[in-house]
């Protein structure tokens, strides 16, 4: 092992100062290399070396990681030509939006509610939200939290009709236009199928919410 190290540390002095980095530079190339392909786009390393180095790292001789745990041990070659064992973290970490204040439900989530963070991906699952574009104008659904993760089943495509809301119900086959009042009998946002009571004929229709309060009977 001491005859290796003194081999790399020889061959960074004579690669000259483009080969130095720092040792957190060097645990991210091997970790990097370690996941492979299963390394999201967007994923960068959080780096923790838990020990006190003992001098500059000139390269690792040998890295051994648990991709699952983002746990790693390594042996560091110093610039003195002695080996020295780390360990430490190497976390994946994914820029994803989070609320910067708690949003109630019926709340519009707009650009300036929101920052990016980056998290651990453990933190994250599988259905937090990471384009600022899919949370941007929807409405809550459920309790946004401040800093955490927004779920996708947590806020919905914002409501133009809601339950029991009184509506304007719209048909027209080109030659014929008819409008009647009716009421609503579920929630609905903008193209969603809702069914309606007609307050005239007391019959129930399903029509499509076009905007706020107005529904339309297609054909």
């Amino acid at each position: 092992m001491r005859y290796l190290a003194a081999i790399l540390t020889a061959l960074v002095m004579l690669a000259g100062p483009a080969l130095s980095a720092s040792v957190n530079v060097l645990i991210e190339e091997r970790a990097r290399a370690d996941y492979g392909s299963d390394l999201p786009d967007a994923g960068d390393f959080d780096i923790t070396v838990k020990d006190t180095l003992q001098g500059e790292v000139a390269a690792l001789a040998e890295f051994w990681m648990d991709p699952r745990t983002g746990k790693f041990l390594a042996n560091a070659v110093l610039n003195t030509g002695d080996v020295q064992r780390i360990s430490g973290l190497a976390q994946i970490t994914i820029p994803v939006p989070v609320p910067n204040q708690r949003l109630l439900p019926g709340e519009i989530v707009d650009e300036a509610d929101l920052v990016i963070a980056h998290l651990p991906i453990g933190r994250i699952g599988s259905y937090a939200i990471t384009n600022p574009a899919e949370v941007i104008g929807k409405q809550v659904r459920r309790v946004l939290s401040q800093g955490r993760p927004i779920q996708a089943q947590s806020i919905i495509q914002p409501l133009v009709i809601d339950r029991g809301d009184r509506v304007d119900i719209h048909f027209s086959d080109g030659l014929l236009a008819l409008s009647s009042p009716g009421r609503a009998l579920s929630d609905a946002h903008r193209g969603q199928e809702i069914r309606i009571v007609n307050l005239i004929s007391n019959k129930t229709v399903i029509a499509v919410a076009t905007g706020d309060g107005t529904v339309e009977i297609k054909r």
